[in-house]
């Protein structure tokens, strides 16, 4: 039995993959930087595979590749801060942006949904905070990942009570795709004040919490959105 994790070298899902790893879980890890992919996979003993979440029918890669191995959890740890104002937003923009956080994890469960379903498995998505509390120049992300949150809740009713559907809402989160926010010391410093707990997230903030929500533990959970943000979201 394993579990899929997308987005595998990211902060969260690299930390993600080594917790499930390190209580005795199996992974099957997926991500496009190969080198980082393998050399994470050799650490972990697991399998692997290489594609681009937003290639055409890059879930039948994965699905080929894991072949009839039985899965009881997946965690599409995949995202991206699109950040700018509105009037500078293209259609393709956002396009983009729901191609892969969307629509991509709509196909990937799709592809996966019969065997989850057989193994009463755990899906766990990701959304942001800004979905709650409004960002200026947040337009794409935030639209983005609040139809990730809505597709939650639809396929937790769809596929209750055979497979549960869960999503994570962090706030920034210090990670590959958020380092043009935080080189700069300063803006660091100031937004992690922004936070009532006065400090940026880690991977492990979300991870945890993922991790939680594959397992046994939470098999009466299912349909929720936990803000996992330092108290942004509600908290002045």
């Amino acid at each position: 039995m394993k579990k899929v994790i997308l987005g595998a070298t990211g902060s969260i899902g690299s930390t993600l993959a080594k917790n499930l790893v390190s209580n005795g879980n199996e992974v099957h890890l997926v991500g496009r930087d190969e080198s980082s992919l393998s050399a994470l996979a050799s650490e972990l003993n697991s399998t692997f595979t290489t594609c681009d979440m937003l290639e055409e029918n890059f879930s039948d890669k994965i699905l080929n590749d894991l072949g009839e191995t039985p899965i009881n959890g997946l965690a599409y740890c995949v995202g991206s801060i699109d950040l700018k104002p509105l009037k500078l937003i293209k259609k393709s923009d956002f396009m983009q942006s729901f191609n892969l956080n969307l629509v991509s994890a709509a196909e990937i469960i799709k592809t996966l949904a019969d065997n989850l379903k057989k193994n009463k498995g755990s899906i766990v998505l990701f959304s942001t905070v800004a979905v709650k509390q409004g960002f200026p120049n947040h337009a794409i992300v935030s639209s983005a990942k609040g139809a990730v949150e809505g597709l939650t809740l639809a396929l937790a009713a769809e596929f209750a009570p055979n497979i549960r559907v869960n999503c994570i809402a962090p706030s920034l989160t210090k990670s590959k795709i958020s380092e043009f926010l935080l080189k700069n010391e300063k803006m660091a410093e100031s937004i992690a004040k922004m936070h009532p707990m006065k400090r940026l997230g880690e991977g492990s903030d979300s991870s945890s919490i993922a991790k939680f929500l594959l397992s046994e533990e939470s098999s009466w959970v299912t349909g929720q959105i936990f803000g996992i943000d330092g108290g942004r979201s509600s908290v002045a």
